[in-house]
């Protein structure tokens, strides 16, 4: 074994997802990102947030045994962020791979999430990923990669933040397939949150009803609903002993809102299902 491949399998293992993430199918997702991963097709996930998305990476990346790195986007991130750069030291300069030029080399799904925080300029660098070429140009070090043929990219973002200023552009849309994601059905989110928390069914079916009232709100005062993230929140503090009253202002309203009148008909929610 050479010292590259040496190194290789040890980055590898840096970044498998060793333990079995909890995730429920809400269809045939499961079948469809294996396909596409098969034929190394570049994925997109969009959907509200909190609904999974991030969590159907991981277990997918879990289930076919490939290692997963993560890249959080904003709007402070640059193009080095992503491939790498050089740095300065005491004996000169050594060049530092990026999250996605680790992801190329070594064959590991690399999941950009919320790529539409990330500044366009930013992103193209992404685009010779993302077609036949399967390349990366390192243009600091003159180094052009060829992806390992295990690597696939695989985006994130929240269509309901989109605008004229934040969107993502056509020409980097139609370079990947998509699943659309939403919050899981009633019975399907219980059962999340028994699973996540521990909580009992009855207080869980509890929750996803307040969760779906203030998704009705959408629109009506509120940008986005509460998240099933949220609502397991609650639940972990109503299994450590939290009061549910407490524990849902807490965790499903003020996180949310400051406006008084959508805060005190979300308030008036609860106290009801927890009369």
């Amino acid at each position: 074994m050479s010292a590259h491949e040496g190194q290789e399998m040890t980055d590898k293992e840096q970044f498998r997802v060793i333990e079995e993430p909890f995730y429920q199918p809400q269809g045939n997702e499961l079948a469809l990102y294996e396909a596409a991963y098969a034929a190394r097709l570049p994925v997109m996930v969009k959907g509200p947030t909190g609904c999974g998305k991030s969590r159907f990476i991981e277990y997918m990346a879990w289930k076919l045994d490939k290692p997963l790195i993560i890249v959080a986007c904003n709007e402070d991130m640059t193009a080095s962020d992503l491939v790498g750069r050089y740095l300065l030291e005491a004996n000169g300069t050594r060049w530092l791979d990026g999250p996605l030029t680790i992801a190329a080399r070594i064959g590991a799904i690399c999941y950009l999430d919320e790529i539409v925080e990330a500044r366009q300029d930013t992103t193209v660098v992404i685009h010779p990923l993302t077609d036949h070429r399967r390349t990366l140009p390192l243009d600091k070090k003159g180094e052009l990669i060829h992806a390992h043929p295990d690597f696939q990219l695989v985006i994130s973002y929240n269509p309901g933040y989109q605008s004229l200023m934040k969107d993502l552009k056509q020409s980097t849309k139609q370079r990947f397939t998509a699943f659309e994601f939403d919050y899981p059905d009633a019975d399907l989110e219980a059962a999340i949150l028994c699973s996540e928390s521990g909580i009992d069914s009855r207080i869980a079916g509890q929750l996803v009803s307040i969760g779906a009232a203030a998704r009705r709100l959408k629109g009506h005062g509120l940008d986005e609903g509460i998240s099933t993230r949220l609502l397991v929140y609650a639940a972990t503090l109503i299994k450590g002993g939290v009061a549910p009253r407490d524990a849902c202002r807490m965790a499903l309203v003020r996180p949310i809102t400051d406006d008084h009148d959508i805060r005190d008909t979300l308030d008036h929610a609860i106290d009801v299902t927890f009369a």
